[in-house]
């Protein structure tokens, strides 16, 4: 071995001592160090509005339900019925009965369905009615006397204000009973519904909605129902700040008919118009309402005198009736009409404001039970 490679090996292996030392020296260290846990910060009371918010969610909690529903398969090689996971929601206990509201699209095409209690007790529910056009159902579970949870304390949404704090309770992606909040982020909005025609009058709010709240409660800050989430608005199909509730006054005013007839029966004047004629008329004339086309024979219409439109020389149309009120509801569209018969019942008597020829008449009609 040469003088170099000599000195070459000597230095390594001082190196090679060096390490070894070091790291005596470091786990030395380590062994030294004192590893008792630290001792917690005394954070002090929950703040007020703090205290607020889970009372809030702790009482609403127990009136809130997991809503699973199934679907009828057939095997296709047997032919036998099977029952299949379909999808998941979220509803809240109505009444003393065991009344559970939800939204229709939760329910629709389903089977049958399990609801679930906060307590984890679990119910095969009946279907008691449903309204397409206000995405709102009506289910039932029977539960012993004294072992109901409470039904949810209802609010108004007639006095809603932008701004005001809300909470929603629900089971998004199946996350059951989890609370989000937020604020109304406006009032009076509109979505087209499957069915052609608009649900309106929705609650826009910030509060994180996704798949699974549907059907679930949307809370003021006294806790009570202000309305029932129901959509979001969102590219991916999650949560992007902008979600929507049936109002609570709509659900006050449908649900007790579905409880008690199992369907929502929209009152009618007896009027026949179509959505497309009415705004190519309201484009050429420039009044603004419903153009009535036809009357139905003994309709509150006819009873009132109410005029539709004809055919006149060269096959052209004569205008009859123009509506532009019910009582102190504007009708500038088809779908003001609707809105404005939705707010009111069968057998109830209205004010129907009529625009003929230059004149403006105000007539009385007791409206009709819808098919």
């Amino acid at each position: 071995m040469t003088v170099r490679n000599f000195a070459r090996v000597l230095a390594a292996a001082a190196v090679a001592v060096l390490l070894v030392y070091c790291g005596m020296r470091w786990e030395s260290s380590l062994a030294q160090v004192n590893a008792a846990p630290r001792e917690p910060t005394p954070r002090g009371p929950l703040g007020e509005e703090e205290r607020s918010t889970i009372k809030l969610f702790e009482d609403a909690r127990r009136s809130v339900v997991y809503i699973a529903t199934v679907q009828r398969v057939y095997d296709p090689w047997t032919r036998n019925p099977l029952q299949v996971p379909r999808g998941t929601g979220s509803g809240f206990i109505w009444d003393a009965q065991g009344h559970v509201v939800t939204n229709n699209h939760v329910i629709a095409g389903a089977s049958g369905a399990e609801v679930r209690l906060s307590d984890g007790r679990a119910f095969q529910a009946d279907l008691v009615g449903t309204s397409e056009d206000h995405d709102l159902a009506v289910l039932r579970i029977r539960v012993d006397e004294g072992a109901r949870p409470a039904p949810i304390p209802l609010g108004t949404s007639s006095d809603l204000k932008v701004g005001q704090k809300v909470l929603a309770v629900g089971n998004p992606f199946g996350l059951d009973w989890t609370l989000t909040t937020g604020i109304v982020s406006a009032l009076n909005r509109e979505l087209p519904s499957e069915d052609g025609t608009s649900i309106r009058e929705l609650i826009q709010t910030d509060a994180a909605i996704n798949p699974g709240n549907s059907g679930g409660p949307l809370l003021d800050s006294a806790g009570r129902l202000i309305g029932v989430t129901t959509a979001i608005f969102s590219p991916s199909g999650a949560y992007a700040g902008v979600g929507f509730a049936v109002p609570a006054d709509t659900v006050n005013r449908v649900v007790p008919r579905l409880i008690a007839t199992g369907r929502y029966v929209r009152p009618t004047l007896g009027v026949r118009f179509d959505p497309q004629i009415n705004q190519l008329l309201i484009d050429q004339v420039g009044t603004r309402g419903v153009f009535v086309l036809a009357v139905d024979p003994g309709s509150p219409a006819a009873a009132a005198g109410l005029r539709p439109a004809r055919i006149g020389r060269n096959e052209s149309i004569v205008i009859g009736d123009v509506i532009t009120a019910i009582d102190d509801r504007t009708v500038a569209k088809v779908d003001d009409l609707i809105d404005a018969l939705d707010h009111a019942a069968p057998g109830q008597e209205v004010q129907v404001t009529l625009q003929r020829g230059n004149q403006r008449l105000q007539v009385q009609a007791k409206l009709a039970a819808g098919r």
